[in-house]
């Protein structure tokens, strides 16, 4: 597993910066709007992918059911699908 480290990105967004493509610019340049999350999430161990697989389940159930169930039989799916 390659280890990712949050601390190299500055350099990395200068030289992006410098690049002669304009798209790799503009990300450079919007990853720098909100440099603290994702240096964070570059370097911390922690990751949302259990909570957003769960929300995932939650929205695709609810969508299943759209315009057949009500509240209670969502709930219950919810509740009781593994």
């Amino acid at each position: 597993m390659k280890k990712l480290d949050g601390r190299l990105l500055p350099r990395w967004m200068k030289a992006a910066q410098g690049s002669e493509l304009p798209p790799l610019r503009g990300f450079a340049r919007n990853l720098s709007k909100d440099l603290d999350a994702v240096t964070a999430g570059l370097t911390q161990p922690y990751s949302s992918v259990m909570v957003e697989g769960h929300v995932n389940r939650v929205k695709y159930l609810k969508r299943q059911g759209y315009g057949r169930a009500n509240l209670d039989l969502l709930r219950r799916r919810i509740l009781l699908t593994p």
